[in-house]
């Protein structure tokens, strides 16, 4: 009996215990798969979507969400409802999205103004742009644009840079707020020019256009399609793009890069995302309809009369995108100690 207490029994408990484990081990990765499956339903859509969109009504991301909301849905059947939650600088309608469920039938159109650069600026940030979502698409991205007041003694970059330098501190640049992209793009362009332009934060592109136009300030990083017109009619004179490329509507701009501003690219990018833990399949299902849809004629043709560039990539080329993205704008917002209002 004693050999059987201290030699079977042990080796007889141990084999129960091993295969107990696997068996645990098993359920696991069986009820990890049967959970995929249930998200990735192969008749979705079957009721309604609701696509948040965390500005007010009647902006570029909300445009581009109903273009997009009605595509789909004229694509898959089902209602998509474009539910515009503002507040928080994007923060509200972003943590709802955040801690919905991620079955694909709630999802966020934003841009990185919002949600990859506010986050940066609030000290406990409220979210983390990539590791809190499924990435589905950017949709679109658009080059900012350096634009300066026509009364000033200047037609080029490098006779601009040369004019600021001999005023150091004398000049100022114009935004849509702190830490909007403008804001970051003027700052990026402060570093690697070594100049030394005033920020004067406005409340929105309009009266931080009209400031640029009245001669309140000097400077202003907008966007292609918000400002060529008033370019074109000899209100603003455009100087370069932050791109990599020169943009089809305003060809005549060059690239910071074709002055020696090598790496100046600021882009503000419109995209779609979804809570986390959205299943594989589903997150490609979402991202082949945006392609899909940003591929068709008249999308095509919207985004290009404003300067747009359609991208239109896939969930990991969007995700990779937004970390060395963010990694960037740390830097810029960290070195210039910008914070939020």
């Amino acid at each position: 009996m004693r050999f059987i207490q201290t030699q079977i029994f042990p080796k007889l408990v141990s084999e129960i215990n091993r295969v107990n484990f696997a068996a645990l081990c098993f359920g696991a990765l069986f009820l990890g798969i049967v959970s995929q499956q249930a998200l990735a339903d192969p008749n979705y859509p079957n009721r309604a979507i609701k696509m948040v969109v965390p500005f007010p009504p009647g902006g570029p991301t909300d445009n581009y969400a109903r273009l997009i909301a009605n595509k789909m849905q004229e694509e898959w059947k089902q209602p998509v409802v474009v539910d515009n939650k503002v507040g928080g600088t994007g923060a509200t309608g972003t943590l709802l999205v955040m801690n919905a469920p991620a079955d694909g039938y709630t999802l966020l159109f934003t841009s990185n103004s919002a949600h990859l650069i506010s986050p940066l600026l609030k000290m406990p940030p409220p979210y983390e742009s990539v590791k809190d979502f499924s990435p589905i698409s950017m949709a679109i991205k658009y080059p900012m644009y350096l634009l300066v007041n026509p009364s000033l003694p200047v037609k080029t970059l490098p006779e601009y840079i040369q004019y600021v330098k001999a005023r150091p501190g004398q000049l100022n640049y114009s935004s849509v707020g702190i830490g909007s992209g403008g804001h970051l793009a003027c700052e990026l362009f402060n570093g690697a020019a070594g100049t030394s332009i005033v920020h004067v934060p406005y409340k929105g592109a309009a009266p931080a256009q009209a400031a640029l136009i009245a001669g309140e300030t000097q400077m202003f990083c907008d966007s292609v399609g918000n400002s060529q017109q008033m370019v074109n009619a000899g209100k603003m004179r455009g100087l370069a793009v932050f791109a990599d490329k020169r943009s089809s509507a305003a060809p005549n701009a060059p690239t910071m890069a074709e002055h020696g501003l090598n790496g100046l690219a600021a882009y503000i990018w419109l995209g779609m995302l979804a809570p986390p833990g959205l299943s594989v399949d589903l997150q490609n299902k979402l991202s082949s309809t945006v392609a899909k849809i940003m591929a068709t004629p008249d999308i095509a043709s919207f985004a290009l009369k404003g300067g747009n560039e359609i991208v239109a990539n896939n969930p990991n080329q969007f995700a990779q995108q937004m970390r060395e993205e963010k990694e960037m704008w740390a830097k810029v917002i960290r070195e210039k100690n910008i914070k939020a209002e």
